[in-house]
């Protein structure tokens, strides 16, 4: 059984920065991509960033790019988004996830659906 449990969310002004956690336990985590995605009030759940299991390959979407960082410590079984910059828009329940094997196309690492295991998410408010 696997499990994902993020930490890091909390309140914090415009322009100021977080850094979730997200540690992974139950298989080999080090083999598989790991991703966040964000699910903001009244909107479907989005993709963020995601990571390959070597860290060669990261992927961002547009509106976090230059100032969002997606990065792993696979000996802490552990995945970061580390958060600057942060807009009032960024507000949202952000979630990691992780799959069984490996992916390959931009378009199949940021599909949610190709994701089997989710953590319960952390609330992210960002005040303006």
């Amino acid at each position: 059984q696997v499990q994902l449990v993020e930490s890091g969310g909390g309140l914090v002004q415009a322009g100021g920065s977080l850094r979730l956690s997200c540690a992974a336990s139950g298989r080999t985590f080090s083999s598989y991509p790991m991703g966040w995605f964000r699910q903001a009030p009244g909107k479907e759940r989005d993709f963020v960033a995601v990571i390959s299991q070597s860290a060669g390959t990261t992927y961002y979407r547009d509106s976090v790019k230059g100032r969002f960082t997606i990065s792993r410590d696979n000996a802490k079984n552990t995945v970061y988004l580390q958060m600057n910059s942060l807009k009032p828009e960024d507000t949202a329940v952000y979630y990691c996830a992780t799959r069984q094997g490996g992916l390959s196309s931009r378009s199949s690492y940021v599909n949610q659906y190709n994701y089997d295991y989710w953590g319960q998410g952390t609330q992210v408010t960002v005040s303006s």
